[in-house]
């Protein structure tokens, strides 16, 4: 007689969601998912909110972990430099790491319909669209749901509950009136726009391909990642309020004027732009931070639920991925043991949660302001420059963040606060590449690396 399967519920079928769904299905749970949207592969749920994904390391090891990492590279483009417009089309590029280190540009909504499949083909999962959370009752585990299309109202009684509802979770809400729940939602002044350049003829690109490109213009900028069909998304983030603004373009004629004084050399490459400006929603730019992620062995938070965090480091779904790592990782050290389970998890990630969180506001910064100065690009060729010497000992920061997924981000600003700190030690010494040779630079440099700073 077979033995029944554990059972878990996860409300949210979104990227974390479906991929947890697989890795709890893989190690014998019988996994329901319910999801509030329609089913995304069969209808249109409505566009402009998808900036496309930069895929790196992190979550390359989670998709590895279920086998379809090289499905998923089949439809993703690598981007293995920053590229830079100024206000006259002027290009200035910098590498994302070394030789052949790249991260990937990747359709969320292409992402998300892959993984659903994959889940929908597994015996052990089972997905149900249209279904609000309305009710969680955390003494018995009982979730309500109400689907709005049919009015019909559903009661489950789960055995271990999962939210993976994003950064406004109905799960969080109800952990949220629980006994000293620590919670905080802040937002940028910035919301953004998804705006498209379109592809060149026979679907060829009219920027370069394998790159992510930036407009960095000091309060405000746009970027561009490229698609299979030679388009690119495009993000422009913006002030909600203030002379340059989304509350001061009104009309098409304040768009055009200021996009062809702005990003001159994208406008000519956005024939859609009128229509995709005022078509499209102002997305909002949140970080949500909370503790803690679980209650007893019964509900766990992860992802955005668990730690919603601005898209400026690309490392959003990368880190809700790595959620489904190390919680896999928890599974396979502590068997069904949920409630060790749960804390050793919560334990673990919520510092390197925090970390990526306040690094992406930080990075927002860089890539708005600093991306453009030459001074600031001079400080990466030097810094790499170092790594080259102490490989071992020097890794830039984007590197541990991006390339190096054995690097806690904890453990990665951390270092990266150390190197910086160096950094402008020996920058006061340095005006060109060839400053980096000088006997005060390299003895500034050889008294650190003595004192044993290391990763």
């Amino acid at each position: 007689m077979r033995e029944s399967q554990p059972n878990a519920t996860i409300v949210g079928a979104g990227l974390v969601g479906s991929l947890l769904a697989l890795y709890l299905a893989k190690k014998g749970n019988k996994v329901t998912i319910f999801e509030r949207r329609p089913d995304m592969r069969k209808a249109d749920i409505g566009g402009g909110r998808s900036i496309n994904l930069a895929l790196s390391d992190r979550g390359w090891r989670a998709l590895e972990g279920i086998g379809i990492g090289d499905d998923i590279r089949k439809v993703g483009i690598p981007m293995y430099k920053r590229v830079m417009h100024d206000v006259k089309g002027n290009l200035t590029s910098q590498p994302y790491g070394k030789e052949g280190q790249g991260i990937y540009s990747v359709s969320r909504g292409g992402l998300n319909m892959k993984l659903m499949d994959l889940a929908e083909e597994n015996p052990n999962i089972n997905l149900h669209f249209n279904q609000q959370l309305t009710n969680l009752d955390l003494k018995t585990n009982t979730l309500e749901f109400h689907n709005p299309q049919t009015n019909e109202d559903t009661k489950v009684q789960a055995e271990r509950v999962f939210g993976a509802d994003g950064a406004f979770s109905a799960v969080r809400s109800v952990l949220q009136k629980t006994e000293r729940f620590e919670y905080s939602q802040s937002y940028l002044e910035y919301g953004y726009k998804e705006l498209t350049i379109a592809p060149g003829e026979n679907g060829t690109w009219q920027l370069e391909k394998n790159a992510l490109h930036i407009w960095p213009r000091g309060q405000y900028m746009m970027i561009a990642l490229p698609n299979l069909d030679g388009s690119f998304t495009c993000t422009m983030f913006f002030p909600y309020e203030g002379e340059h603004s989304f509350s001061a373009l009104k009309t098409e004629a304040d768009v055009t004027k200021f996009f062809s004084e702005v990003f001159p050399d994208a406008l000519p490459l956005m024939p859609t732009l009128l229509e995709d400006y005022f078509g499209n929603p102002t997305g909002t730019l949140v970080t949500v931070k909370c503790f803690p992620w679980t209650y007893q062995d019964k509900v766990a938070l992860i992802g955005d639920a668990a730690h919603a965090v601005v898209p400026f480091y690309g490392q959003g779904m990368n880190a809700g991925f790595e959620d489904c790592t190390v919680l896999n990782q928890l599974m396979e050290a502590h068997d069904n043991d949920w409630e060790t389970i749960f804390k050793a998890f919560e334990t673990s990630r919520k510092p390197n949660a925090d970390a990526i969180a306040d690094l992406a506001v930080l990075n927002f910064v860089e890539m708005r302001d600093k991306v453009a100065d030459p001074q600031f690009l001079l400080q990466k060729k030097i810094e790499g420059k170092i790594n080259a010497m102490y490989p071992e000992q020097w890794i830039p920061l984007y590197t541990m963040v991006t390339f190096s997924p054995d690097i806690p981000y904890a453990k990665a600003m951390k270092n990266g606060q150390k190197q910086e700190k160096i950094m402008k030690k020996l920058m006061k010494y340095i005006k060109t590449e060839a400053d980096f040779e000088k006997p005060e630079v390299q003895e500034i440099l050889q008294q650190k690396m003595a004192e044993k700073f290391s990763v």
